[in-house]
């Protein structure tokens, strides 16, 4: 099966990315892989509390996969696998790939808010050329009629 990677952050962006890749899925028979990162830095703080905090982490990112799960289950009858990893952002997407042979597409939202399309986006445009799999870029400003008919 060919699943569609995502990646869940805070981005306003990351709503259209996901609702691509689960009608993607959908219209293919595929699944989606949603990926959170934590970042390092996020825990750079005495034992106790870099545990706590990266507890919270986990317990939010969990809370907004639920969201996307239901409405992925619900509407599109996808049932998507969540992967968390720690690290930074980029080299854990890339490890993603390299290590879940079965995905197949990297998908992605750029901002539309004009000040570029995203780090994530910027980032891994620079490598486009060496990465394993190949990638979609969802404008954020994209409408869910637009998103349904080009999917």
């Amino acid at each position: 099966m060919r699943k569609f990677l995502v990646v869940l952050d805070d981005s306003r962006e990351c709503l259209n990315a996901m609702r691509f890749a689960a009608m993607r899925a959908a219209h293919t028979g595929g699944g989606v892989c949603i990926l959170a990162v934590i970042p390092p830095d996020e825990f750079q703080h005495w034992i106790g509390v870099g545990e706590v905090m990266r507890e919270e982490a986990r317990e939010r990112i969990h809370a907004h996969f639920e969201v996307f799960a239901k409405w992925m289950r619900d509407r599109h009858k996808i049932d998507p696998e969540l992967v968390i990893r720690e690290g930074e952002p980029v080299p854990e997407i890339l490890a993603q790939v390299k290590e879940d042979t079965e995905i197949g597409v990297l998908v992605l939202g750029a901002a539309s808010d004009g000040k570029g399309p995203g780090p994530l986006v910027s980032q891994l445009t620079r490598n486009a050329g060496s990465l394993p799999v190949p990638f979609t870029i969802v404008p954020g400003d994209l409408s869910k009629e637009r998103l349904e008919a080009i999917t």
